[in-house]
């Protein structure tokens, strides 16, 4: 039942770690335009049909810049943490990438210098876990005043995902694997038993 507990740990590792690679392309951020950029969006307008247009098309440029101003604060479009940062991206696809490996090779009960520990596993989820947060609480900053960002879904699975990393090395426990060896088979003193961990 305690291997039981342990795979079932890095099992969680492993799928957490896949799903917070992907959740890097996933949307992390939404932007919507703000009451200034609603705004500078009717002048503009307003302005090149005064400059360029007949009155037709003064009048059609005149509806659609009320209808602009329905726009404000509504979602636009949505952004991914690879696109808007770039380096944070990074740093999480390497965590989850070595996250993922460890808890494979754990799994498959590796041994010498690719054995992890649980604890090892569990302080990758927690570098995930911490990097995620700072973007959820600072959000990047938008060098205009006509777009606001909010989060969106994926920075929420980012952050689900990176804490289940580190929930599931935590419960494997920080033994190293341990495979029990094979009984010596022919002369002399047999070998010792050890218990599997």
């Amino acid at each position: 039942m305690h291997d039981d507990r342990r795979s079932f740990g890095l099992l969680i590792s492993a799928l957490a770690a896949a799903v917070l690679a992907v959740s890097v392309f996933l949307p992390w951020y939404g932007v919507s335009i703000t009451r200034a950029g609603a705004a500078a969006a009717q002048q503009e307008l307003v302005a090149v049909a005064r400059q360029y247009g007949n009155t037709t098309f003064q009048d059609r440029a005149s509806t659609i810049g009320q209808e602009l101003g329905s726009l404000e604060g509504r979602q636009l479009a949505t952004i991914s943490a690879h696109q808007s940062l770039k380096h944070v991206s990074l740093i999480l696809l390497v965590l989850a990438g070595v996250a993922l490996l460890a808890s494979l090779l754990r799994l498959a009960d590796a041994r010498g210098m690719f054995a992890a520990r649980g604890s090892q596993i569990a302080l990758l989820g927690a570098l995930a876990t911490g990097a995620v947060a700072f973007r959820i609480i600072s959000l990047p900053v938008v060098p205009v005043d006509f777009i606001a960002l909010s989060r969106d879904w994926g920075i929420w699975l980012a952050l689900v995902s990176a804490l289940a990393i580190f929930v599931g090395g935590w419960n494997t426990g920080s033994a190293p694997a341990m495979r029990a060896p094979k009984p010596k088979v022919g002369p002399g003193a047999p070998t010792a038993q050890y218990p599997k961990y």
